[in-house]
């Protein structure tokens, strides 16, 4: 069934009702709440007869962005706490939950790479792998790495940035993070990726990092789980832990700012199911404003929202293609729960309502040389080298080693 045939049809024509007390909910021409229809789909109380994302993508014509009791009770029981608190054991908690689940059931969308953030594609018409890499040689170049620096990489999730810098730029990478699989296969893939010598994946909160001083610093979507509430108190870290003449890179998942309802529908159930804690998703305007306080002087904003939509999709195809594996393992509930996650957040982000931006800033200090910003590349639109063809800011070649 086509996106157009779907749109043509009433929501029954659509639907499956499985548990008669929720028949009445649906009934041609009414429109219901989109949280209350996702609720019956997760729990089994109806299926879905054609493909999850193409009803998604007429949401409008079948359902309503209305608030329902259930956000009251997720308000309350869950956010709140989760939003006040952060404290390390609560983090550590909520966060290996998620992260903790099973590598498998991740490879199940993320693909060959295991990334859980945007790619970065310059025709569109890459695969999933290739834009991957694309990201990380932009990352690499955007923070000018020269063989034998030392990389901070907080929030390495699969460790994936960690073994591509070592091994195509020559640094001295280690990555952080607090789920103990995706720490087990950093550290298989550094060993696999011959550079063991020179990377490594420690299992810890960001709050333990020992203090120390490093040439760069990468953070790449693990922000937002920090929280509204220690935001600016880890801005100060990082800070702490840059050396002077260093460069951050902070990649973060951003709202579109001012009200928009389905944002708020969505944000809500994202906060629920996919990533709970992760509370700093926020405008712009709230980064750059913290980042500022925490001393930092703001070199490029790009935004790679388009890049995360399209990424998002490939996700979703990716799933669709391990749906026995998924099911055999985790269960229904798991898999229908991504499919509302995946096929919903391709338009979210395709409409602008979230984001990711890719933020490249320095101390501000005086004496901070910012002439280094010359013919380097700042933004994903100029062309991108290869890893092979990495420059350092000697303008050497830097070899695949």
């Amino acid at each position: 069934m086509t996106k157009e045939e779907v749109s043509k049809k009433q929501l029954l024509d659509l639907i499956a009702v499985k548990d008669q007390k929720v028949a009445s909910r649906y009934k041609n021409g009414v429109k219901i709440p989109i949280t209350t229809f996702i609720e019956d789909f997760m729990n089994g109380r109806v299926d879905v007869l054609c493909d999850v994302q193409m009803l998604l993508q007429n949401r409008t014509l079948f359902f309503n962005y209305n608030y329902v009791g259930h956000h009251v009770n997720f308000l309350l029981r869950q956010f709140i706490p989760q939003v006040t608190i952060h404290s390390k054991a609560q983090d550590e908690r909520v966060i290996r939950d998620h992260y903790d689940r099973g590598n498998d059931f991740f490879g199940g969308f993320l693909g060959d790479r295991m990334i859980y953030t945007s790619a970065f594609f310059k025709t569109g018409k890459e695969d999933l792998e290739t834009a991957q890499d694309q990201k990380l040689d932009l990352v690499c170049q955007k923070l000018q790495l020269k063989k034998g620096e030392r990389l901070l990489d907080i929030g390495c999730g699969w460790g994936t940035l960690v073994a591509h810098s070592a091994k195509h730029y020559g640094t001295d990478s280690t990555g952080i993070t607090i789920a103990q699989a995706g720490a087990d296969y950093a550290n298989a893939q550094i060993d696999r990726w011959g550079v063991k010598d020179r990377a490594r994946v420690n299992r810890m909160d960001y709050r333990s990092i020992p203090a120390d001083k490093y040439d760069k610093i990468s953070c790449l979507e693990m922000a937002e789980h920090v929280g509204v509430k220690n935001f600016t108190k880890f801005m100060r870290q990082i800070s702490g832990l840059l050396k002077d003449d260093g460069i951050f890179y902070l990649q973060i998942a951003g709202l579109r700012a001012g009200y928009h309802q389905e944002s708020l529908i969505w944000g809500g159930f994202m906060a629920e199911y996919i990533f709970p804690g992760a509370d700093a998703s926020m405008p712009l305007s709230f980064v750059v404003k913290r980042l500022e306080k925490a001393g930092f002087e703001i070199h490029s904003v790009e935004n790679v929202g388009i890049h995360y939509s399209h990424t998002i999709q490939l996700w979703y195809h990716n799933w669709q293609s391990h749906k026995a594996e998924i099911l055999a393992k985790y269960g229904e509930w798991w898999f229908r729960c991504w499919e509302i996650f995946l096929g919903w957040s391709v338009d979210i982000a395709k409409q602008g309502n979230s984001t990711a931006f890719q933020i490249v800033c320095n101390k501000n200090l005086d004496s901070y040389n910012r002439p280094r910003w010359w013919n380097h590349t700042n933004l994903g639109e100029r062309d991108l080298m290869t890893s092979g063809d990495a420059i350092n800011s000697n303008g050497k070649k830097l070899e695949l080693v």
